[in-house]
């Protein structure tokens, strides 16, 4: 089975102190610590997975700079056994739409029958996923937690819905899934498999080589722009409640009701 695994390269949440610039452009990005976005290293190791399984090999594909090659990188350490880099400057300013023309020009240059996203990433829009499938008119699920390959043209899959239930669906292949977290636990990646793929070569596609008329994408191709970043005032703090359990839940009750929770 081909599979493609479409990553991103984000500042890591857990190593940055985020803060928005002067004039709500943008964050401030000097000295940030960037890692692969969390969803979509748990959508590589879940294709690792469907390979050790059943045969073929997995793909890390990512939309950036050159700077994106060391997400790319990581990937592979981890046990991928290709990388892609799309890097053009016409990409930059790409909305969600503009990033999945992208990827859609890569995903039909090659032959895959499997292609996986973060649940999230886009800064959080959660959109691209369902963007490439609509533009492919593949078959889609997203917030997927649970993968079974029936055959080589069918798979079974688990997705997360509201109230914590859980939906399976059988769906043709080829098609796009957009992985949540939890799926599985995504490996280790040590020094000796960082140092493996150092030196292997990483093919860069940009506009041209995609066949993409740049004013599809970009800045000028984007239908979504951002105005502005901020962040929002806080509110006060939160009121703790004392007491046994019988007179906490007492005084939880009358604040509903005069809050207009309950009556």
């Amino acid at each position: 089975m081909e599979i493609l695994v479409c990553v991103k390269r984000v500042p890591d949440s857990a190593e940055n102190e985020i803060e928005v610039n002067k004039d709500g452009s943008d964050i401030e990005r000097e000295d940030l610590v960037y890692s692969v976005n969390e969803w979509d290293n748990y959508a590589v190791e879940e294709a690792i997975q469907i390979r050790e399984k059943v045969g073929g090999s997995v793909t890390v594909v990512s939309v950036g700079d050159q700077e994106a090659e060391e997400v790319i990188r990581r990937q592979m350490a981890m046990g991928a056994d290709k990388g892609i880099l799309l890097s053009d400057e016409a990409f930059q300013g790409s909305d969600g739409r503009g990033i999945a023309t992208v990827l859609k020009a890569a995903v039909e240059k090659g032959n895959y029958d499997l292609v996986l996203t973060g649940a999230q990433a886009d800064d959080g829009a959660g959109q691209v996923g369902g963007m490439l499938a609509a533009m492919l008119d593949w078959p889609y699920a997203s917030l997927v937690n649970v993968i079974e390959i029936l055959d080589d043209k069918k798979i079974k899959v688990g997705r997360e819905i509201a109230g914590g239930n859980q939906e399976m669906n059988e769906m043709d292949l080829p098609c796009v899934l957009s992985i949540q977290t939890g799926i599985n636990e995504p490996r280790y990646v040590g020094i000796r498999g960082i140092r493996k793929v150092a030196s292997m070569e990483i093919p860069v596609l940009g506009a041209s080589g995609l066949g993409i008329q740049t004013d599809m994408v970009g800045s000028s191709g984007a239908r979504v722009k951002r105005l502005d970043y901020f962040v929002r005032e806080l509110g006060e703090g939160a009121e703790m409640l004392e007491g046994s359990t019988e007179e906490i839940v007492d005084t939880l009750v009358e604040l509903l009701k005069s809050k207009g929770g309950i009556k």
